[in-house]
């Protein structure tokens, strides 16, 4: 990266930080106790309504479903299915919060070359975690590095139409590795809240942007691509 590029970056994510926690701080996350990693099993299945957009929104429902565990490791199918979506893809996971295969901002599915940590257990207010990880996209057939930054707030009240859950609140940057000559990297700034009682997220705020190169006054142009909600419907446990 040229100095330049980096000192835009560097800008960027402190902006994304700031404008993340305005977000969210007014909901004032308190400490408590540690979430330890979820004990998962076969058909454990999470229901999620999701949008995306501004003016015109893009509605869908999102499943994911735990297909199968073994010695290498769990399988997890994600369907999605709305207003101009119908797709099924797998995610697998080297063990809880840990994704081999699976997705990062947007619905691109990547083959990481060292597992990336979604979440980090056992989590607890205050814990962050920052990794560069190599990786291969399945969409554009591309390999490349992406910086994945997460820190954990604190414990929240979350109200869902599935219902009112205890949950650790996070904020998750994602510079993606989708430069091009006329534009910067992808900066993904999301807040996800994490529930023990369902073993998995309740909530994700999620907003993703690019700036062109670049341009006359006032400035290069900066072009949101991301503008998404997903709250979850219903939990079903697998049997034990």
């Amino acid at each position: 990266m040229n100095t330049p590029s980096r000192a835009l970056f560097v800008t960027l994510f402190v902006a994304a930080l700031a404008a993340l926690a305005g977000c969210v701080g007014t909901l004032s996350p308190g400490s408590g106790p540690a979430a330890d990693a979820p004990v998962y099993r076969v058909g454990d299945r999470w229901v999620y309504s999701a949008e995306d957009g501004f003016r015109q929104k893009t509605r869908w429902e999102e499943t994911h479903e735990i297909m199968a565990i073994g010695a290498d490791g769990i399988t997890v199918r994600v369907t999605q299915k709305g207003d101009t979506t119908d797709v099924t893809r797998t995610e697998q996971w080297a063990a809880p919060g840990r994704v081999n295969i699976g997705t990062v901002c947007n619905d691109q599915t990547r083959r990481f070359a060292t597992p990336l940590q979604r979440f980090d257990f056992p989590l607890a207010a205050g814990k962050v975690w920052n990794q560069r990880v190599d990786n291969f996209n399945e969409f554009t057939r591309a390999t490349g590095s992406i910086n994945h930054w997460v820190r954990v707030r604190g414990w929240e009240k979350v109200t869902t139409p599935a219902g009112t859950f205890d949950a650790l609140s996070m904020q998750v940057i994602t510079r993606l590795d989708d430069e091009e000559f006329w534009r910067f990297a992808t900066e993904c700034n999301f807040a996800v809240w994490y529930a023990p009682a369902v073993r998995g997220s309740v909530r994700e705020e999620q907003e993703a942007q690019y700036v062109e190169k670049g341009g006359g006054p006032p400035g290069p142009a900066t072009i949101r691509t991301r503008h998404a909600v997903l709250e979850l419907v219903s939990f079903t446990p697998g049997k034990p």
